[in-house]
């Protein structure tokens, strides 16, 4: 039987607004928390643990060990809680994908990138340890890259802490914790772990992420802690050439069988990723073939900055539309000269979603952050990809029309490529957060009513357009009356009701309303 879908639900002052995937012992959902309207993930106890005192004890024990996790490149636990009966741990919701997603999408990192998700989990594992907590399950899954190319290490659920006051095992005798593919010898043989397991976890994840491919596969679990224990990985060099030595020889010490043969900790090992880096960009300068890494955060060359003062001027000067439309000229005249003039972007084109393989050199989640969120929102609208809407997201939350903005560009990106259940979500997500009579929920029914039309599912269309019909005046937004025009035509064609006339007559007048 599966597990109650508690979408729509308010446990204490958080309301759930879709799941987001599910664990052995809990479900994720996102959440909105109404006393600061923000975005949160809400990991709630799978129902049939809520009664047993053992699986309750191990979910609080991961609360608490994780929220001693104060770090930038660790999701960040902000409360525990019970509500009616069900137990959930509300933390950190981060806007990305986890690292199996961002090489299934892009393929292997280049030198620079992979070093900065490593030094990022290498951070990470080095907090971790200062406070006596083991990870057991570093994995690509447990990495995440947010939209803004921040690298935050997820899940401490199998974590435990090495203090004498702790010694109670609440897991069962005999029962290892964690994904085979990804552990560590002494791990697989159940002997006692310390932080140096973590790096042997991590030291896979990156042969996997360098290479294309695990170091060790095997059909069964048997076979795989075999090799983990007694076979030596083909070496980096053979199968990548292009791979810095030194680079090679981080990963295989982190590999290596013996605990004591691989970094005591993950502090030297961040020591020794940095030395690396340093000797990189040494000889990148002495002109060998490395390509430098802008830094996020760094600011865009001048003539955009330029263009933003030039915007600002034309919009104190009025907002009649024609102006405003030569505005957006020059807006987007700047970002081609910027685009084949201001090196800095790595070969950023207009319009175009930066490619991450290995031929650019700086990744695209790495967004420059403006001074002002006005700045962003010109910024991502020169570029007009989705990293770049993300980063308004992200960078300034605390300005919601530019974010529900900058969603609604996303949410047309997605319709654009087809990527439908992307452009739901966000829709969905406006028709949840938005007031009744609302612009918001306006325009997220509109969208859904859009999808499902362009799915066949013309009956679910139609019953969102009939909710849609009251607000209809909130409804701004040209491009979606446009949509909304083939949408009614399309539902005429296929329904018919009183209610198409309506919408064909109000629509036509819309249209044809001067500019």
């Amino acid at each position: 039987m599966g597990e109650l879908d508690l979408t729509g639900r308010q446990l204490g002052h958080f309301r759930l607004l879709r799941r987001l995937g599910q664990g052995a012992m809990a479900e994720v959902y996102l959440a909105e928390q109404l006393t600061l309207h923000r975005l949160v993930a809400i990991k709630v106890l799978r129902s049939r643990f809520a009664t047993d005192a053992k699986a309750v004890a191990r979910f609080q024990r991961e609360a608490q060990a994780a929220a001693a996790l104060v770090h930038p490149n660790i999701v960040q636990i902000y409360e525990v809680g019970c509500a009616e009966g069900i137990h959930f741990i509300v933390q950190e919701y981060v806007q990305g994908e986890n690292l199996r997603q961002w090489l299934a999408r892009h393929g292997a990192p280049d030198v620079p990138t992979a070093l900065s998700i490593m030094k990022q989990v290498a951070s990470a594992l080095a907090k971790a340890a200062e406070l006596g907590v083991i990870h057991r399950d570093i994995k690509p899954e447990n990495i995440l890259i947010s939209r803004t190319g921040e690298v935050k290490v997820a899940d401490f659920g199998l974590a435990r802490i090495l203090s004498h006051a702790e010694a109670v095992e609440l897991t069962q005798p005999g029962i290892t914790v964690g994904t085979p593919l990804y552990m560590s010898p002494e791990q697989l043989e159940g002997k006692p772990l310390d932080s140096r397991s973590d790096i042997y976890s991590l030291g896979v994840t990156c042969y996997q992420m360098l290479s294309g491919q695990a170091p060790f596969t095997a059909q069964t679990v048997l076979s795989l802690a075999f090799q983990h224990l007694h076979k030596e990985p083909t070496r980096l060099e053979t199968l990548c050439p292009h791979l810095p030595v030194g680079l090679c020889r981080v990963v295989h010490k982190m590999l290596a069988k013996s605990p004591q043969q691989r970094y005591s900790s993950a502090k030297e090992l961040l020591g020794e990723l940095e030395t690396l880096e340093r000797q990189l960009r040494a000889d990148s300068q002495a002109g060998q073939e490395l390509t430098t890494h802008q830094p996020p955060g760094e600011a865009p060359s001048e003539p955009l900055e330029a263009l933003t003062q030039r915007v600002s001027q034309f919009m104190r000067q009025g907002s009649n539309r024609k102006k405003l439309r030569w505005v957006w000229r020059i807006i987007w005249m700047g970002g081609v000269i910027s685009a084949f003039t201001g090196g800095i972007w790595g070969g950023l084109r207009l319009g175009e979603q930066p490619s991450l393989v290995k031929d650019t050199p700086t990744p695209s989640l790495l967004i420059p952050q403006q001074e002002s969120a006005l700045r962003q929102w010109f910024y991502a609208a020169v570029l007009n990809t989705e990293e770049a809407w993300q980063s308004v997201i992200e960078y300034f939350p605390e300005k919601p029309y530019l974010v529900f903005r900058a969603k609604q560009q996303l949410a047309r990106l997605y319709l654009r490529e087809g990527r439908f259940p992307e452009a739901m979500k966000i829709f969905e997500e406006f028709t949840l957060l938005g007031e009744p009579d609302s612009p918001m929920r306006a325009y997220g029914l509109a969208g859904q009513c859009t999808i499902y039309t362009l799915q066949g599912q013309y009956r679910e269309a139609a019953a969102l357009l009939v909710q849609l019909w009251p607000i209809r005046h909130h409804l701004q937004d040209r491009q979606m009356h446009q949509l909304l025009g083939h949408v009614v035509e399309k539902l005429r064609s296929e329904l018919g009701g009183p209610i198409s006339q309506d919408w064909q007559n109000w629509l036509r007048q819309r249209f044809s309303s001067p500019e």
